[in-house]
């Protein structure tokens, strides 16, 4: 007759005779990429370092899982995380997994990369390989006003992109050359850790998005399916997922740090970030 070990008793035995479950450290990625407004941060270094150093130091974990869920950002944001990832992995020799919700695009799917296998949603949008600046120009609108606009510098570059001044030739030429860096690094960094893109397929690189399906057979995700399911298949029913969360303040907290004399001024430009955020989101119907 078989004898079974009472689950309470079972960790007082020797560590030869338990039978652990595998464990597997999960990280959120949700919003968008850098520094939203001064009362929300987005995803960024500062704010993840602390979360991706105890992924990794979880104990008897057999890989670290990304759940990404974001329309992108800060390009230089998104390639620090990236790098941080890929460094973590290396040192704990840990395998590294990314599964899409609704998004991962832009710099969203640079942190994907960071992963040694993508699975995405058959509807997530996958892609937007590509690097966009974006302003607004008030300077017909000051001119209606009979507001003048006075700019003294030091450095003809220096008050490049003005937007209360008339867009300078010179400036977005410059601007261009800055992007066209940008998209080198991105297009290289995804060719180089995904090798199964389909090299007579379109061209991945337009900023152009894909639903997981699409992805699939062009070679930006590995296979569909969520985090659990998947990750059940890959390790047992009984894998343990270790949900590492992101420590914050309250809203109110944080809100009251900041604010002072003068915060309406701050409540606008929180509301001018909200609706950029919002901007970020709906380009991809979400």
């Amino acid at each position: 007759m078989a004898f079974t070990i009472p689950a309470g008793l079972r960790s007082l035995l020797p560590a030869r005779w338990r039978k652990r479950k595998p464990r597997v450290a999960v990280v959120r990625l949700d919003g968008a990429i850098g520094a939203v407004s001064p009362f929300r941060q987005g995803l960024s270094m500062a704010s993840l370092a602390a979360p991706l150093e105890r992924a990794f130091a979880t104990p008897r974990i057999a890989a670290v899982a990304l759940v990404i869920n974001s329309p992108g950002g800060s390009p230089a944001q998104s390639h620090l995380i990236h790098q941080r990832i890929r460094a973590l992995a290396a040192e704990k020799s840990l395998p590294v997994y990314a599964f899409v919700e609704d998004v991962a695009a832009s710099g969203g799917y640079m942190i994907a990369c960071a992963a040694d296998e993508i699975v995405a949603d058959p509807t997530s949008l996958i892609g937007s390989i590509g690097v966009v600046s974006a302003g607004f120009g008030f300077d017909r609108f000051i001119e209606r006003l009979g507001v003048e606009r006075r700019v003294h510098t030091q450095g003809e570059a220096k008050a490049m992109l003005d937007p209360f001044r008339p867009e300078n030739p010179d400036d977005i030429a410059r601007l261009k050359r800055i992007q066209a860096d940008v998209q080198d690094l991105f297009t290289t960094l995804v060719r180089g850790r995904r090798s199964g893109l389909d090299p007579n397929g379109e061209n991945l690189f337009t900023g152009a998005v894909w639903t997981g399906r699409q992805a699939v057979s062009l070679g930006l995700v590995d296979g569909l399916g969520d985090a659990r399911s998947s990750l059940r298949a890959r390790f047992g029913a009984d894998v343990e997922l270790v949900m590492i969360a992101e420590k914050k303040g309250s809203l109110i907290a944080r809100i009251l740090r900041r604010a002072g004399p003068g915060s309406t001024a701050g409540l606008a430009g929180e509301a001018i970030a909200a609706i950029e955020e919002r901007t970020a989101w709906a380009r991809f119907g979400l």
